[in-house]
Order: structure tokens, then C-alpha cells, then sequence
């Protein structure tokens, strides 16, 4: 035990040092965001978006009614937006922010651009769009015709001397025009910084351009209603107001998407226009503005022809205005996640990998390795889950690969030690042992002892009808292939049942259930193997008959009891096998088939357990051979729910005649099947009692031979 818990111990230890560093050198990023993704996804589907924010879609619906009631051509005229912000302001929004960069003249010449100003002036809280990158922009400094209305923000300088600067500060930078810049309350950086692979899991709530710093549309949302917000930054924090944000390095955030998909309830931006041109002329509008009410409301697009759709982690396209909502959703509720402290992490890894490791050199068989793996690969997974749950992205795909390795590591281990010897001793017993015995053996070699042990087990006997008088016409070679095809499908069934095998004789198998591993449904089991191998012989028999030139139809009975089961034999020779009358009977069973022309034969202790998973039928009570005490039997027909022959229930009442001595009712019923074997003993057997009333019976069929 201790040399396993130092291989173990080892192997763990390895195996989180290999992890740690895959992860610091950047390979295990594509899992990582694998299993941020299924994050993402299960806590944004319960997570409702804010209400205080609302967003409004240029959808393809707005772009179809634009096109064919209005007959605009894209670009639409920029007048067009007015009826927007005025029903923003009619609903009382705090603040209306368009993810829209106007960086060329309107077509429709000057006035259309000073409508927009006009609109954009309307409400003293919109946000206009600029756009700041490292290679594309026309701009390196700030127009002088283009105000410079963005916040201060305390700690900026000394945040960009610790490292900051080379992530946040921009080059270059695209500017809307004068006119539309003049109106808005504030510039809002709309350029949304991805991951690279291009998938937008952080934010950066700002960035510098020409040493001003420039807000996200959502924080710029946010400030144009409060613009006396206080704003500060200082190493891993971003203060807004009351609000703590937590940033990497770089000033960037994680975003916590919200509503399925990451997305909210949108409104179609024609539908916004038509209803407050509805207003102005005394209608009803489609939608009441009061729904903006102290509402921070978003303008965008997501219509695919307008090229502004992002993929996220919550959704494989999410329109971009939705990230900057989301971003705005997450600072007023205080929701930015953040990245686990580096120590624990670390920390984490090792305790997997040592966990990993130690469990699987523990076990001591297969399925004990298998229950390590089980256990310690979801776990990572559960912590990262968690972790979430209070607000963290924690690395799970580092302790999912130290899991992996340590487990892998040991398990090999454990082969180079142990498992060449339960090889050898699995190769050594194959031919003579069933598997689930020489694993019961490597766990405790003191089985390989003679003794049994008393156990109720479901026994199972079968026999192939006129074997003999077949087997005398067939030569050798084809008897043997025969025998070997039929013995082969029956075994199969019987092990893919749980079931073990005990011996052939000749053509007969003997099987049971429950031994040498304990299984609770064994009863199940036996019948379900019972109507397996008939369907299966069924299947087979005319490819028997073309082959052989004999149909093969066998005989089966089952029955449930105690029995000494163990290893029985001489002190050099011996086999794990079954004693006792329940044994016998089981075998007096399959041969009783014979009296009834049945080929299908349980007791009712065994069709007692079977819980109603079974279709047959009641056969009567048994004394078979050898055995002073009766049985009631049955013949198992099929599974419950499968449609049975007519006959079945006719028999069933004919039987409850037979008990009540209406022998001749009982024969009228039993002669409307003579198709029927058990119809026709029965209706033998009437035909003698009615003939003469002075004979009794007790209702038990005494059988004579075996």
C-alpha cells in the first residue's frame, strides 16, 4: 500500500508539473475556451438581462419595410434616426447610445447630416460612435472641429506606466463627422477587441487615443447620464461611481452574458419609427415608450448584410451592440467576472493531479480504475462550474489535463507492476474458469479453496428436442459444426445476460444466475435470455434445416432456489459449479416441456421475481420425478406489452374450470384450439374425467420420467 500511494503520489506530482506548463506556454487555451463556452452558456440561460436596459435593432425586417413602404435605398437618410431619439426622449431614457460610426458626409448632402446632429443634440445624454485601432483609422490625433467631451480618469497615468500601455493605448482612430460629433454628449469607442481566436469573452470598458481616454459604448452609456461619475483605475480595479470592476493587464474585463443565446429582447427599429410617427399624429404606437422609461437604450444592427455580427461564447453570432449592452448590464449590477487568483489555481492543479494519481494507483482492478476516472475527470469541471457560480473564471482545463495524465500515469503504472501478473493468471485460467471467477481469484486467491457457499440462484437447463435420432443421421463434421454454431449463439445470450456458464453436456447447457457476482435482477435476466435464445433459434432454424436437413427446436426450463455454489471437485482438480434440489428441478423442467409440447418452462418461484416484465401463461402444477412436492409452472411467451395468441386466454379459463371440476365446459373451451399443444392435454385429460365422474384429481400432473 505505501509503495502505491508514493507511485501514486509521483505520478501526480509529474503530471501537474506537465499541466502547469502546457497551460503557461499557451496549449491549453483551445480547451479552456471549450469549457468556458459550456460556462457561459448553462449560467446565461437562467441569467434574465437587466430591464433598465433596452436595445434597439436595425433588423432585416426594418431594412425590408425601409426598402419597400418608404423606398430607402441603403444607406438610409440620416433624418431617418430622429424619430428614434425623439421617442427615447418621449419615454424618458436615462441615455441613448448608437453603435454607429457616421465617418462620411450623408448623401443626401449637408442638411441631412444636421438633422442628425439635431437628434443626437435632442437627447443630452447620447452617445456617438468613434473607432480606435492599431492599423486601421484615418486620424493619429484628435480633429480640432471634434470636441474632446470625454471623462477624466484618475490613476490613468500611472496605470499606463505600470504596463498598461501597450494593450490600451490606440494609434489610430476614425472619427464620426463634425456635425454628428458636435450633438452627442460623448464619443464612445465601438471597435470591440476580441480574443484571438476572434471570440469576444473580455471588454475593454476604455482605451487612449492621443492621451485622452476614450469609454466603451456601455461605459459612455453610462457616464452621459451620470457625467459626474467618479472614474479610477489602479492595477487589477476600475472604479466607476459606486461600481468596482475587476481588469486584467491589459484593462480588460470578463464579460457575464446574460438571457439564452447572450441576447435580450430587442425591439425592430422600424417599429420604433412607425410608432412615434403614430404618436405625432394622435394613433396608437405599436410599442408604449414608456417601456424606456430610466432605461439605457442601445442602437445597432443585426441584419447580416450590415456586417456588424460578433461571435461570443454564449452564441455563435451575437450583434455587436449586444456586447456593449452586456457590458453596461454587468457594471450596474456589479456581475464583471474575474480571473482566479494564480496561487489557488496552481494549487488546484497539483491537488488534481495528486488526486488523480493516487486514486488510480490504488485500485486494483479495472473497474476500480474505471470509478477513478469517473471520479476525478468531473471534477475540474464541478470546480469551474462553481467557481462561476461566485464570479471567477477558473482554468479548468489545467486540472482537467493533470486529472488525465495522473490518472493515465498510474493506471500504466500499475500495468508494469501488478498487471502482468493478473495477465499471466488470466491467460493460464481462460480455458478452464469463467472470467468473473479468475477475477474473483486475482482479488483473493484463497477462492482457488475447495467449499461453496448457500445461495439463491436462477438455474437454467437446456436440450436440444430428438438430438439423438437426428445426430445418428448426420456425419461427423456436420453434426459438430452444427452443435458447435447452435452452442455458440445460446452462450452468447447467456453471457451478454450476466449469466454464467457452467457446462455443456453434449447438446444441453447448463447456466445460472447470481453466481459468482451477485445480481439482484437475476430472475429478469434468466428470462430475458430465455426469450432471446428461442428468438434467436427462430431466426436460425431454416438456415438449419437448408444446412442440415433437421429443424432444431430446444427445450428450456428455469428455476429459482437455494443452491451450494463454490468450487467442487478433488484437491488437484475442480470446478466452480452448483449442488442442491434446486439445481435438479430446474433440470426436471426442462424435460417436463415433454408432457405440455411446450419448450419454455419456469416455476412460479422464479416467475414470482420477474415483476411482471414477462407475457405467458399458467400451466398447471407439477410433481416431477424424484420429488414428493409439487411446483406450479408456467410458459414464459414473451415481454410484457407483446400481443399473445388467442389461445392464452381461453387456456387461462379453462384452467379455473378444470380446478372447479366443470370438466366438460372446461373440454369445449380446450377443442377450439387444437392448434394448441397444452389445449390438446388438457382437453385429453377432460375427455377422461368427464367420462367418469368417480375419478378425482388434485390438480397435479404426476410426471414419470425425466
Amino acid at each position: 500500500m505505501a509503495k502505491k500511494l508514493l507511485y501514486g503520489f509521483l505520478v501526480g506530482l509529474a503530471a501537474a508539473a506537465i499541466a502547469a506548463g502546457c497551460r503557461y506556454a499557451g496549449w491549453l487555451a483551445p480547451p479552456e475556451n471549450m469549457f468556458w463556452q459550456w460556462r457561459v452558456r448553462a449560467f446565461a440561460a437562467r441569467t434574465p438581462p437587466s430591464e433598465r436596459i433596452q436595445v434597439i435593432l436595425l433588423d432585416q425586417n426594418s431594412l425590408d419595410w425601409g426598402r419597400t413602404e418608404n423606398r430607402w435605398s441603403w444607406p438610409w437618410p440620416r433624418e431617418v434616426y430622429a424619430p428614434i431619439f425623439s421617442f427615447c426622449a418621449r419615454g424618458g431614457a436615462k441615455a441613448v447610445a448608437f453603435d454607429w460610426v457616421f465617418t462620411e458626409p450623408s448623401v443626401y448632402q449637408v442638411a441631412d447630416d444636421e438633422a442628425l446632429g439635431a437628434a443626437f443634440k435632442s437627447v443630452p445624454s447620447s452617445v456617438a460612435a468613434m473607432f480606435l485601432g492599431r492599423t486601421s483609422g484615418d486620424a493619429t490625433a484628435w480633429p480640432p472641429d471634434v470636441p474632446r467631451n470625454g471623462p477624466a480618469l484618475r490613476g490613468l497615468d500611472d496605470w499606463l506606466a505600470r504596463g498598461g500601455a501597450g494593450e490600451a493605448v490606440m494609434p489610430r482612430a476614425s472619427f464620426p463627422i463634425p456635425e454628428v460629433a458636435a450633438g452627442a454628449a460623448l464619443l464612445a469607442d465601438v471597435s470591440g477587441h476580441a480574443d484571438d481566436d476572434g471570440i469576444h469573452r473580455r471588454t475593454a470598458l476604455f482605451r487612449v487615443f492621443d492621451g485622452a481616454p476614450v469609454p466603451s459604448l456601455g461605459l459612455a452609456a453610462y457616464l452621459a447620464a451620470d457625467p459626474g461619475a467618479d472614474l479610477r483605475i489602479e492595477p487589477g480595479l476600475l472604479t466607476v461611481g459606486p461600481h468596482r470592476v475587476p481588469i486584467d493587464a491589459a484593462g480588460r474585463a470578463i464579460l457575464r452574458y446574460c438571457g439564452a443565446g447572450g441576447r435580450r429582447p430587442a425591439f425592430s427599429a422600424a417599429s420604433i419609427i412607425q410608432s412615434e410617427l403614430r404618436l405625432r399624429e394622435g394613433g396608437t404606437p405599436t410599442v408604449d415608450p414608456a417601456v424606456f422609461k430610466d432605461a439605457y437604450v442601445f442602437f445597432g444592427s443585426s441584419a447580416e448584410g450590415l456586417l456588424d455580427l460578433r461571435p461570443t461564447p454564449a452564441s455563435k453570432v451575437l450583434p455587436g451592440v449586444e456586447i456593449h449592452a452586456t457590458a453596461l448590464d454587468n457594471l450596474l449590477s456589479d456581475r464583471f467576472l474575474r480571473d482566479a487568483p494564480e496561487g489557488a489555481a496552481l494549487a488546484a492543479t497539483l491537488l488534481f493531479g495528486l488526486l488523480g494519481g493516487v486514486l488510480a494507483a490504488l485500485g486494483r482492478k479495472a473497474r476500480h480504475s474505471v470509478l477513478a476516472f469517473a471520479l476525478c475527470l468531473p471534477l475540474p469541471i464541478a470546480v469551474g462550474f462553481a467557481a462561476y457560480a461566485r464570479g471567477y473564471w477558473w482554468p479548468v482545463a489545467a486540472g482537467e489535463t493533470a486529472a488525465l495524465l495522473a490518472l493515465i500515469g498510474a493506471v500504466v503504472v500499475n500495468y508494469a507492476t501488478e498487471g502482468r501478473q493478473k495477465a499471466f493468471i488470466k491467460s493460464a485460467f481462460r480455458h478452464y474458469l469463467g472470467p468473473a471467477v479468475i477475477d474473483q481469484i486475482i482479488a483473493d486467491p484463497a477462492r482457488l479453496r475447495l467449499g461453496g457457499e448457500k445461495r439463491e440462484l436462477t438455474l437454467f437447463f437446456s436440450d436440444i428436442e430428438k438430438f439423438s435420432s437426428f445426430a445418428e443421421k448426420l456425419d461427423p463434421a456436420a453434426l459438430t459444426s452444427l452443435l458447435n454454431e447452435y452452442l455458440s449463439d445460446m452462450t452468447d445470450i447467456i453471457l451478454e445476460e450476466g449469466g454464467y456458464l457452467d457446462k455443456y453436456i453434449g447438446d444441453a447447457i447448463v447456466a445460472y444466475w447470481n453466481a459468482p457476482l451477485s445480481q439482484p435482477d437475476h430472475a429478469i435476466r434468466a428470462c430475458r435470455a430465455v426469450l432471446r435464445c428461442r428468438r434467436r433459434l427462430a431466426e436460425k432454424r431454416e438456415a438449419y434445416r437448408r444446412r442440415a436437413g433437421v429443424e432444431l427446436k430446444a427445450r428450456i426450463g428455469i428455476h429459482t432456489g437455494e443452491v451450494t455454489v463454490g468450487n467442487m471437485g478433488s484437491r488437484d482438480r475442480f470446478n466452480y459449479t452448483v449442488l442442491g434440489d434446486a439445481a435438479n428441478l430446474a433440470s426436471r423442467l426442462e424435460g417436463a416441456n415433454k408432457a405440455f409440447g411446450t419448450y419454455a418452462m419456469i416455476s412460479e418461484a422464479t416467475w414470482s421475481r420477474t415483476g411482471g416484465k414477462f407475457a405467458g401463461r399458467e400451466l398447471g402444477r407439477l410433481r416431477v420425478v424424484g420429488r414428493e412436492t409439487p411446483v406450479r409452472v408456467y410458459e414464459i411467451m414473451g415481454f410484457a406489452g407483446e400481443a399473445l395468441p388467442a389461445f392464452v386466454p381461453d387456456c387461462e379459463r379453462a384452467l379455473a374450470l378444470c380446478a372447479a371440476g366443470a370438466w366438460r365446459d372446461a373440454l369445449a373451451i380446450f377443442e377450439r384450439h387444437p392448434e394448441d399443444p397444452v389445449c390438446a392435454v388438457y382437453a385429453a385429460r377432460c375427455t377422461a374425467f368427464a367420462s367418469d365422474p368417480s375419478r378425482q384429481w388434485d390438480g397435479v400432473w404426476s410426471l414419470t420420467e425425466k
